[in-house]
This record gives C-alpha cells, sequence and structure tokens, in this order.
C-alpha cells in the first residue's frame, strides 16, 4: 500500500510486528503476511491512530476487530505451507481474511451481517487480494460447496464445536474454535481422523459469540 497514508502508518506498524515477535511469534511467513496487511484500513477512521495497538478494536454492528497477538497465535498455530484452502468462519472486518490470503492458496470466508461484509469486501479489494471468496451466511453452516478445507478458523465463540464444520474438514485437517460460555472459552484445536476428531485446549480467550444454527441463538439463548 504505497503513498502518503500507508508511509504514516509504517512506523506503527513495524512497531507492532517488533512486539508480536517480543510476544513469541517466530514463524517468518506469519510475520511477513502482518506487514504486507494494513490494518489501519480495516477499522473506522474513528479508531485508525490505535490500528497498531496490540488491542481489540469495535468496527461496528457490535463486532470487534481482534487484537493482533491473538490473530498470529491462530495462524502460528495453523504452520500453513502456502498450499492449503482455508475456510474462516467470521470474516468481520476482513483484516484475519487478508492475512490468511497471504498464507494459504485459497480462503474461504463466511459472514452473517451484511454492512460488514460489504464492508470488507471493499477494502480486501483495496489491498490487492484475489485468492479470497466471500460468503453472507451462517457461519456454524460453513461452506459445504468448497469442502473439504485443510484448515478452519473460527473468529467467534461457540457453545460447543459446530459438528457442520469437523464435517467439512480434509482428512488431517485442523479447526481452531474457541469454546465455552458467552464472557469466557477455551481456544481448542481439532484434528480430523478419520470419523472421529481429536481436541486440544490450548488457552483461556474471549470472544464475541458465534451466532447460528449451531451456534448461539440471535436473542442470547
Amino acid at each position: 500500500m504505497a503513498g502518503p497514508v500507508a508511509r504514516q502508518f509504517g512506523g506503527a506498524r513495524r512497531r507492532l510486528i517488533e512486539e508480536l515477535q517480543g510476544k513469541g511469534v517466530r514463524d517468518i511467513s506469519v510475520v511477513r503476511a502482518f506487514d504486507l496487511t494494513p490494518r489501519h484500513l480495516f477499522v473506522p477512521t474513528g479508531v485508525q491512530h490505535r490500528a497498531y495497538d496490540d488491542a481489540p478494536l469495535p468496527i461496528g454492528s457490535g463486532q470487534t476487530i481482534s487484537q493482533p497477538s491473538v490473530h498470529a497465535k491462530y495462524l502460528q498455530t495453523l504452520a500453513l505451507k502456502g498450499t492449503e484452502k482455508v475456510l474462516e468462519i467470521g470474516t468481520g472486518s476482513g483484516y484475519q481474511t487478508v492475512l490468511l490470503a497471504h498464507l494459504a492458496a485459497q480462503v474461504f470466508s463466511v459472514e452473517r451481517i451484511a454492512p460488514l461484509l460489504d464492508r470488507a469486501r471493499d477494502v480486501i479489494a483495496q489491498c490487492g487480494v484475489t485468492n479470497v471468496s466471500l460468503l453472507l451466511g451462517d457461519g456454524t453452516l460453513g461452506w459445504k460447496a468448497y469442502a473439504p478445507y485443510d484448515a478452519i478458523l473460527v473468529s467467534a465463540a461457540s457453545p460447543d464445536v459446530p459438528m457442520p464444520l469437523v464435517e467439512q474438514l480434509a482428512e488431517g485437517g485442523r479447526m481452531l474454535v474457541p469454546v465455552g460460555g458467552r464472557e469466557e472459552q477455551q481456544l481448542v484445536l481439532v484434528t480430523k481422523r478419520g470419523v472421529r476428531f481429536d481436541r486440544e485446549v490450548l488457552s483461556t480467550v474471549r470472544f464475541v459469540p458465534l451466532v447460528g444454527e449451531h451456534g448461539w441463538a440471535e436473542n442470547g439463548a
């Protein structure tokens, strides 16, 4: 992203990358993805001055963009090689979508809130990314038409692992999903092994609720 606006945030982006490296981000491809992705484009103008803080920020519609270190942990855990087909549940701002686009061959992303998806589509195009496909719909159902996926990232908290997503994993495929209550969850790594799947708890996290048929109800039930 050339131009005066990009240059204005260049130093802040470099400081963020150094902060992430200080917090244990060692995967060079993940570091490169953060360097290539202008986070200030994905947040409202009123909080652009905080775009490169390692902090979550509001993006409208009651949603947030996660703090960069959370994105980095997700991506480093998956250890993508660049050949994978990835499904993202919860496009949100589109920031993680573009990070993924620099790390995988194809990215399919599902968002249930139309204004967020429209905004994300515009910014993703502005970034020049061409290996991303977007869908407005219930993320808990996945995107069956392009399954199976080598990796699935769920960017919102589910009461349990959504089984339609497990079914859309390729053999040996992995999914990261926050599982638990509305206030606090465990980040779970699911690996598909034939007809069964292994679950590994990685850490405690806090995400907005995953709303949908296999997640939380819209009314909070």
